[in-house]
């Protein structure tokens, strides 16, 4: 009881301190008067210009006349349309992620020779550390499945000889060990997670060398290793479609500030996980899910446009759902007219629902995507269009694969390691300077008054 009584207090002195520091608010007007471009975007949206990147480029505008104009986005892997590598890719029936990596990687398309001899590596660099699944994964299991691989990542450090040498041949053999080894890590963490927490039955196989990232990890996850080839070409197409996104972005920006200090491959890349872990990048798709649950459950009837769009409205007023005033999946920082991801991945979403008998929840889906923007457009102030983005299926088609929420944003993660893996060395290559940039002080000069005289 005294122990209790002692925590009470505590926490109740937490509490009251942290009136204080909620009370520290900069005011919004200060921003615009000193001219201070808050989350690193213009008064329209633009990303502010923080450095140069052959690696991706994401575009949603063109000028026509002289004018600046919405157009369909554009995303291009080392100035490749993202559409054409797929579109190849799938004309030929073969997997696309490790092309992706090695063309993200190296800044060209691999001959066939390249692709098998890239291909071999990954594959004998798809093992973890002799007992290291027992030491460190099953040791700790944790419910967030990010906080997993970032404790994993971290702790391969100690297993690094040259854990700490930036060489360029030294971090891109670290890159593509923690490529080769993200979907082991995800997944025997989850496997930890379900047999420790929730009493399930503990599996854990070993991947294939013969097979690709995608098939592998169905493989290792699926209790009865089984899995059809429609959705291990799904599950390569998100990969694929997840890799990479300009440097601009929340995680791969972290992994170039981080980078540009000079520290260790396996801090830099846990960095990228700690800032897609948060739910304002890396966790939409999983909302999506949630709000179309609650969409189900709250109307009457879905296919009635007007009942699903009185819901969309809901959304927007903070009356529906989690009160947000989101409509998740739909609108991104910077396309507008649509999002190429999304546009690639939709045909294969509603292929995918059809072999899986979900074809009513596909529809549903489509409704919301298209209603969505123009209730938005008639109710908000826009400086650009909206459009469903990539998330908004994304957790649709795991779901249909039979993959559990807990793995979702790992799985964005397994992917976009490779995007993180050649900005580090891009950074490396050709930076030089430690990223910092600058904060304009607000704070009043005070003068100090010694302890006695505090009131």
């Amino acid at each position: 009881m005294k122990e209790e009584a002692i925590l009470s207090k505590t926490t109740a002195e937490i509490e009251r301190l942290a009136e204080m520091c909620e009370g520290a608010v900069i005011p919004s007007a200060l921003y615009s008067q000193y001219q201070v471009n808050r989350g690193l975007r213009d008064i329209n949206g633009n990303g502010v210009l923080a450095g140069l990147t052959n690696i991706s480029q994401v575009t949603a505008k063109k000028i026509v006349d002289g004018v600046e104009t919405p157009m369909d986005g554009k995303l291009y892997y080392q100035g490749i349309d993202v559409e054409e590598i797929v579109a190849g890719f799938l004309k030929e029936k073969r997997f696309g992620f490790e092309e992706t990596v090695y063309l993200l990687l190296f800044g060209h398309l691999p001959k066939k020779s390249e692709l098998d001899g890239f291909t071999k590596i990954m594959a004998e660099y798809r093992s973890l550390p002799p007992k290291f699944t027992r030491d460190v994964i099953m040791k700790a299991p944790a419910k967030d499945m990010m906080n997993t691989l970032a404790r994993s990542v971290l702790t391969l450090y100690y297993y690094d000889d040259n854990a700490d040498d930036i060489s360029i041949p030294n971090v891109l053999r670290q890159c593509l060990q923690l490529i080769a080894v993200f979907p082991l890590l995800a997944v025997y963490g989850y496997q930890a997670y379900r047999h420790y927490e929730m009493d399930e039955s503990l599996v854990i196989h070993q991947p294939c060398p013969e097979l690709s990232t995608a098939e592998n990890l169905l493989h290792i996850l699926k209790h009865d290793q089984k899995y059809t080839e429609l959705e291990a070409r799904i599950l390569d197409l998100a990969l694929v479609l997840h890799a990479e996104h300009g440097g601009g972005n929340n995680s791969t920006f972290a992994v170039h500030v981080v980078s540009s200090s000079a520290t260790d491959t396996y801090s830099a890349v846990a960095s990228g996980l700690g800032s897609l872990k948060g739910p304002k990048h890396g966790g939409a798709n999983a909302q999506v899910l949630g709000m179309m649950a609650d969409l189900q459950k709250n109307v009457g009837d879905t296919k009635d446009e007007k009942q699903v769009a009185e819901y969309i409205t809901k959304l927007l007023d903070k009356q529906a759902y989690d009160g947000a005033g989101l409509v998740y999946g739909i609108g991104h920082a910077i396309y507008s007219l649509s999002d190429p991801r999304a546009v690639v991945f939709e045909g294969f979403v509603r292929e995918l629902s059809a072999a899986a008998g979900r074809e009513d929840e596909y529809r549903l889906y489509a409704l919301v995507a298209r209603l969505a923007p123009e209730i938005i457009a008639e109710r908000r102030k826009m400086y650009k269009g909206v459009s469903a983005n990539i998330d908004f299926y994304s957790g649709f088609v795991y779901d249909m694969l039979g993959l559990p929420p807990e793995l979702y944003t790992p799985l964005f993660a397994i992917s976009r390691v490779a995007g993180w893996s050649a900005h580090r060395i891009e950074e490396l290559v050709s930076g030089g300077r430690i990223i910092r940039p600058a904060y304009r002080s607000v704070a009043e000069r005070k003068p100090y008054v010694p302890l006695a005289e505090r009131g």
